[in-house]
């Protein structure tokens, strides 16, 4: 687990196993598996398309994204983001420590973290690939996969989505 900024973490899920009982953090849960599954309690390959939380659920202390690392950005949708983002906001400016975890904490979250530090302007913001560098800085262990191509594709809207 890597302290980005004050109070923001980024990890894995085993971070978030041994942090859940721990009332100072907050956490944005970047994976379907298992965290999205076991919120809504489907068994399928995915919740009925039309189910209210079906990208997003949100649970006591945590925002959970229906979110896969996939070797291609067509599986993202700009919502993740942008409500991750206003949650990370939102719990920083009262104070609260946040966490935000994927799997294995190399592609998804760093990735939501770069996006975060970037809209702040802590770090690079002129393209992803300035910002990834930048953020590798802090972050050594970044590799992002699919979410790559759209964060590349998506930047300028994150940019200003920010101002």
């Amino acid at each position: 687990m890597v302290e980005i900024e004050k109070n923001l973490f980024i990890g894995d899920l085993i971070n978030y196993q041994e942090l859940q009982f721990d009332s100072e953090f907050y956490f944005v849960q970047a994976c379907k598996e298992p965290c999205h599954r076991k919120a809504l309690g489907y068994r399928g390959r995915t919740p009925e398309k039309n189910h209210p939380e079906y990208l997003i659920a949100y649970r006591e202390r945590r925002i959970i994204l229906n979110m896969i690392d996939p070797p291609t950005g067509k599986y993202f949708e700009n919502i993740l983001f942008e409500k991750s983002l206003e949650f990370i906001n939102e719990q920083l400016e009262k104070g609260n420590k946040v966490l935000i975890h994927c799997n294995q904490g190399v592609s998804r979250s760093p990735s939501i973290g770069l996006l975060y530090l970037a809209t702040k302007g802590k770090i690079e913001n002129q393209s992803f690939e300035l910002a990834k560098e930048d953020f590798q800085k802090i972050y050594p262990n970044y590799q992002p996969s699919g979410i790559r191509e759209f964060l590349t594709e998506n930047w300028s809207h994150y940019i200003n989505y920010a101002q």
